[in-house]
């Protein structure tokens, strides 16, 4: 302990300093350690969420690799959509897109974010996710498992 007080004294710091940040946007598995997430439901039927609750749950406790779901976009680092876009949900879904602070990214959960699945060609269907904001991750499935869920979760958090 006398030594790292000696070397506190001396230099006045005890770690190196930060190393500058970067401008250039953040790529899948860049995300060393952490991730925060908001989940948009755009139109989907509630499978994915029955999911998303599982990966969150105790059994496979996403957060132990990092990913947490959070309540504001502004807070969020990535976000999680379900479902086809709706009509209704495309201007919502584009205003929490940009809400989310840069670099952000997006995931696209289940068949029908990924290509609308059964919901293709329907009236009140806007198009996949990808048709209205950049997708940066695909999740397959329909729904899509816990254990799917987790993978891509651990590839955004690198861990």
């Amino acid at each position: 302990m006398a030594r790292l007080w000696r070397k506190i004294k001396k230099t006045g710091r005890v770690a190196e300093p930060a190393p500058p940040k970067s401008s250039s946007a953040v790529k899948v598995g860049e995300l060393v350690g952490s991730v925060q997430l908001r989940h948009v439901d755009a139109g989907s039927c509630n499978g994915c969420e029955v999911e998303i609750a599982s990966a969150f749950g105790p059994v496979y406790d996403a957060e132990r690799y990092g990913a947490r779901l959070v309540a504001s976009p502004r807070h969020a680092d990535a976000l999680v959509v379900t479902g086809p876009v709706t009509r209704n949900m495309e201007v919502a879904l584009r205003r929490t897109f940009e809400a989310v602070p840069e670099p952000r990214l997006v995931v696209a959960l289940g068949d029908c974010a990924r290509n609308c699945g059964v919901f293709a060609g329907a009236y009140g269907v806007a198009g996949a996710v990808g048709d209205v904001v950049p997708v940066d991750v695909e999740v397959p499935g329909c729904p899509p498992r816990p254990e799917e869920i987790v993978a891509a979760l651990r590839d955004l958090t690198g861990r």
